[in-house]
């Protein structure tokens, strides 16, 4: 009877522990999935917004002695594609939320203009490759981590080197790309995932499977 008690212990842990996986066809969205994707996206936007017109340019000041340091502030503007990805666990997802969000960030009044529909693709795009490098069956902090560095690499080597510091040296180059990874597996990696799990833990995700791995360890506790 113990025995079979303890490997009842050890059955939920282990169930507990293993990612749930979007349920049905993984490329048919529910419309749960699109509806809270597109609160998700707006919410983003509106805060992206909130971001660029009253704490960027302070920010930016902090910066100003070494300009390749303000890249660290990068990882704000990558958190949707790595929510959108951790919540909805389907592809598209986080290009869907990272697009959305910079067409309601240009809309409210963005100082990049129509550049930052570029520079969501490029982002929505790595975190989505991250994902699909794992086949949507990982979504551990360690991915979210790798999606957030990943979606600042390509941002950063595709369009951000070219359009915002054409002027740099190499070597400042590749300082500012460094401040942009460690931003994007800080504050979109680590950030992103915990931003998601804190969400779950109130129940808001409950229709999501990383709302079921939160009521399945509250259950083995």
């Amino acid at each position: 009877m113990a025995i079979q008690e303890t490997q009842k212990s050890n059955d939920t842990t282990v169930l507990a522990r293993k990612p749930f996986i979007a349920s049905g066809r993984l490329w048919s969205w529910r419309g749960v999935d699109l509806i809270t994707a597109a609160m998700l996206a707006v919410a983003f936007g509106v805060a992206f917004w909130g971001f660029d017109t009253f704490i960027y340019p302070a920010l930016t000041l902090v910066f100003v002695g070494f300009p390749p340091a303000g890249e660290i502030m990068l990882g704000v503007w990558l958190v949707p594609a790595v929510v959108g990805a951790l919540v909805i666990r389907r592809p598209g997802a986080a290009l869907f939320i990272e697009l959305i969000a910079a067409n309601i960030e240009m809309i409210l009044g963005s100082g990049w203009g129509a550049g930052v529909l570029l520079s969501a693709l490029l982002q929505g795009l790595a975190v989505e490759l991250v994902f699909a490098l794992f086949r949507w069956k990982r979504f551990t902090l360690a991915i979210a981590v790798l999606g957030g560095v990943f979606s600042a690499i390509l941002a950063i080597t595709c369009y951000e080197w070219w359009a915002y510091v054409p002027g740099y040296s190499v070597a400042w180059r590749l300082i500012y790309l460094g401040f942009g990874m460690v931003s994007g597996a800080l504050i979109a990696g680590v950030g992103g995932w915990a931003l998601v799990r804190a969400l779950a833990r109130t129940g808001a995700l409950n229709a999501f499977p990383v709302g079921q791995e939160i009521r399945e360890s509250r259950r083995s506790r």
